[in-house]
């Protein structure tokens, strides 16, 4: 008999950009300023694979946190889970070296209507852009 090849995910593969993110957060339950990175089908949910963290500019040492947000209001920390922190080294801009990104594997579901947020530890100048690989059920 043969095996099933079918693949898990649909063919649908998305990719979604939070840009210049600056801000700090020092709430660690995801209420306060946060960054939407990716938001799942209302349907039938997707899955998120990755997200690529790159720096903007010169920036302070930081935390990036990463949270799953139910779809309601990210002010209730109920709705709020956090999922994964990546350390973000300081970084310096020059025209001589490039700035190094990061990439912080995630490969979850999210549930129909479920978002992933951001948000940093600490305030930097340059920023982040932060993108979200994932795709749809």
């Amino acid at each position: 008999m043969p095996g099933n090849t079918s693949p898990i995910f649909s063919k649908i593969a998305r990719v979604e950009w939070a840009a210049g993110i600056t801000a700090a957060n020092t709430a660690k339950d995801g209420t306060g300023t946060v960054d939407t990175v990716f938001t799942a089908d209302a349907t039938n949910g997707s899955y998120l694979q990755k997200l690529g963290v790159r720096p903007r500019g010169s920036n302070v040492a930081s935390v990036l946190r990463v949270f799953m947000n139910n779809g309601a209001t990210n002010a209730t920390a109920g709705n709020n889970v956090l999922i994964a922190e990546l350390s973000l080294p300081a970084t310096t801009l020059s025209e001589v070296a490039a700035l190094s990104g990061n990439e912080l594997p995630l490969n979850i579901p999210v549930p129909p209507g479920y978002r992933v947020q951001v948000t940093l530890g600490t305030a930097v100048a340059g920023g982040y852009a932060v993108a979200g690989f994932g795709g749809d059920y």
